[in-house]
């Protein structure tokens, strides 16, 4: 008969001690497990959220406005989201106890995706034409401050509301002349759905007059008020996870595949290396580190989105970003 020796049962207490002590932090995703979502899942791999005593599971989203209520309500204590949707969602639910925490995509990858065979090169060449825009796409959801800024007449424009799974295959079939969408999700799926790459026009709205910031790790202001060490810690262990893609992308891309196996490595390793130098490396960030917002550039993309949404509440920059849980140890520095 076995027999658990003394050292055998402090062994266990002290794995079971461990293990209780990991805080269950739910993680809910924007949108499907390809590649900028490698970073999260290296973080798992790596033990980065287990370091912080964190049970971190990631969840698949449905878009840039889909985590916002599942956090709001307590469902998920973390997610990812568009923080101009999350501005609009405290405006029209105030109080809702949600509001962003670490900045993610400091360059926001909204844009315009048309091909030049159609007819679209440029922000004014979808007047008289199709735009393909499901309406829970945070692309779609800046699409007015991107018309206004560049003198595109919306009653010009055909706007169809269009799924995501046929989002981009509308475009290949030539059904809509444009989508809005993430550019490095548009324009890699074009490319799988076999559209030539050099017919591929990324309109980028953060190159023509959209000055905003883009999607960031959200959280639930009640758990956070309970657990604030726990926030940090999870921030951190993002950020390592985001250090570690920078430096070897194709890497960070084996920890997405063991979830995603039906995903194309060299795809969405080129996906991710394109989130990257888009959106997350930027020089604001080389210089100062990931998490942070700009007060100033904060207050402008307030206003901007001001003039095209009507406010029924004050703005008020503290509600949307929260930089009290940013980890100040150098941690935040990722090149």
């Amino acid at each position: 008969m076995f027999r658990p020796t003394m050292a055998g049962l402090a062994a266990a207490l002290m794995l079971s001690t461990a293990v209780s002590a990991e805080t269950a932090m739910p993680f809910a995703l924007d949108w499907k497990f390809e590649g900028p979502a490698a970073p999260y899942f290296v973080a798992v791999d790596k033990g980065y959220f287990a370091a912080e005593d964190l049970a971190v599971e990631i969840s698949e989203g449905a878009g840039s406005l889909d985590a916002i209520p599942k956090v709001a309500t307590g469902a998920f204590p973390v997610g990812f989201a568009d923080i101009n949707s999350l501005m609009k969602f405290l405006d029209q639910n105030p109080g809702a106890p949600v509001t962003a925490v670490m900045m993610v995509y400091d360059k926001p990858p909204f844009a315009m995706v048309g091909r030049k065979s159609l007819g679209v090169a440029a922000p004014a060449d979808i007047m008289g034409k199709v735009l393909g825009a499901p309406p829970p796409d945070g692309a779609w959801a800046q699409f007015p401050i991107f018309a206004a800024e560049n003198g595109i007449d919306m009653s010009q424009v055909t706007v169809e509301p269009v799924g995501f799974p046929v989002r981009e295959p509308m475009l290949a079939e030539g059904k809509v002349a444009a989508v809005t969408g993430f550019s490095f999700s548009s324009t890699l799926n074009l490319i799988r759905l076999g559209v030539p790459e050099d017919d591929i026009s990324v309109i980028l709205m953060a190159d023509h007059g959209v000055a905003l910031y883009g999607n960031a790790v959200i959280v639930n202001t009640d758990f956070a008020k309970e657990n604030p060490e726990k926030v940090t810690g999870f921030i951190r262990a993002v950020a390592r996870g985001w250090k570690d893609a920078v430096a070897d992308p194709a890497a960070a891309i084996d920890s997405l595949v063991a979830r995603n196996p039906a995903a194309d490595p060299a795809l969405e390793t080129r996906r991710l290396e394109m989130a990257i130098a888009a959106d997350v490396l930027t020089d604001t960030v080389r210089a100062n580190g990931m998490g942070s917002v700009d007060p100033a550039r904060m207050e402008k993309a307030i206003a901007q989105t001001a003039t095209v949404y009507e406010f029924t509440q004050t703005p008020d920059a503290s509600l949307y970003f929260d930089p009290s849980y940013l980890p100040t140890d150098g941690s935040l520095m990722i090149d």
